[in-house]
C-alpha cells in the first residue's frame, strides 16, 4: 500500500477561495504553459474558466503547507461535469467538439473529466496518483459506469502526430457500444488511406501522459480529432468504461491516506 506525503490531500473545492486556486492553476497550465485563450480567460487575474464552471464540481489536490489566501494552495485538479451539470449547462463541453449521442443512449451513469492538470512543481511524483485515488472514490461514491472526455496533444499541426493517431485509431478505438465521432466540417481523419508505419515504443514514449495512463488502463479513443485553435492544440476524446479496469489498474487508485 502506498501511503502519500500527510501535506498533499485531495477533496472537493469548497468556497470561491478553492475555485479561484483551481482555475489560477488552469491558467498556469493552458494558457502560460501550452499558449491557450478563451472568451472567458481572465489575464489581468490570471485565471482560466469558461462557461461551464458554473455546473461543475472541481476535484482539487491540496498542499496544506501553502496559504489559500495566497490562491496557490491547489496544486492539482480535475473538472468533473456530472449529468444533471450537464443539464443545466445544455450539453457536456466534449459536445461542442464530439458527438456523444451513443453514450447518452446507453442509459449508463456518465461523468465526463476535463482540465487535468498539475502544478509543473509537483509532476513526476505521487501527485497524479493521489488526485486519481479521489477520483476514484468520488466514482465510486456517484456509481458512474462511463467516464469520458477531451484529451489534447499540444500544438495544432496533425503531421507531428500522424503516427500516434494511427496507432490509437488501430489499436484503441472505441467499440460500437461506446462510439464517439468527432463533429466538425472538416475532421482530422485518425486513420489514412495510406497506411501510416509507426514504432509503437516511440508513439508511447511521445504520447501525453493522460492519454497514455487511460489506453494502459483499458479506456478507448473516439474517431477523429478536432483542432483546437483557441487552446492550440489537437483534441482527442478518451472513453473509459469503468467495468474494464482491470484489478491490476484499479489498484493504482487504492492508496492509503493519513492525516497530518
Amino acid at each position: 500500500m502506498i501511503v502519500p506525503p500527510a501535506y498533499l490531500q485531495v477533496r472537493l473545492a469548497n468556497g470561491p477561495q478553492d475555485r479561484c486556486a483551481a482555475e489560477r492553476l488552469r491558467y498556469q497550465v493552458f494558457v502560460s504553459e501550452l499558449g491557450g485563450d478563451g472568451s472567458l480567460v481572465d489575464h489581468k487575474s490570471g485565471l482560466e474558466r469558461d462557461r461551464f464552471d458554473a455546473f461543475v464540481d472541481h476535484l482539487i489536490l491540496v498542499d496544506i503547507r501553502r496559504d489559500p489566501k495566497e490562491m496557490n494552495h491547489v496544486v492539482g485538479v480535475y473538472r468533473l461535469l456530472n449529468q444533471a451539470g450537464a443539464s443545466q449547462a445544455g450539453q457536456f463541453y466534449s459536445e461542442t467538439e464530439y458527438d456523444l449521442s451513443v453514450l447518452r443512449q446507453s442509459n449508463r451513469p456518465l461523468l465526463e473529466l476535463g482540465r487535468s492538470c498539475i502544478h509543473p512543481d509537483y509532476r513526476g511524483g505521487m501527485a497524479l496518483f493521489i488526485l486519481w485515488n479521489g477520483l476514484a472514490k468520488y466514482i465510486a461514491e456517484n456509481r458512474i459506469e462511463i467516464l469520458f472526455g477531451v484529451a489534447s496533444f499540444h500544438g495544432i499541426d496533425p503531421k507531428i502526430y500522424r503516427p500516434h493517431f494511427a496507432y490509437l485509431y488501430q489499436k484503441h478505438l472505441t467499440p460500437e457500444n461506446l462510439y464517439v465521432k468527432v463533429r466538425s466540417d472538416n475532421p482530422l481523419k485518425m486513420n489514412t488511406n495510406t497506411p501510416v508505419k509507426f514504432d509503437i515504443l516511440a508513439v508511447m514514449r511521445t504520447m501525453p501522459s493522460l492519454v497514455k495512463a487511460y489506453i494502459r488502463a483499458g479506456g478507448y479513443v473516439g474517431d477523429g480529432a478536432f483542432i483546437d485553435q483557441q487552446f492550440n492544440t489537437t483534441d482527442i476524446c478518451l472513453v473509459m468504461d469503468t467495468k474494464r479496469l482491470s484489478a491490476r489498474h484499479s489498484a493504482l487508485y487504492s492508496i492509503e491516506t493519513t492525516e497530518p
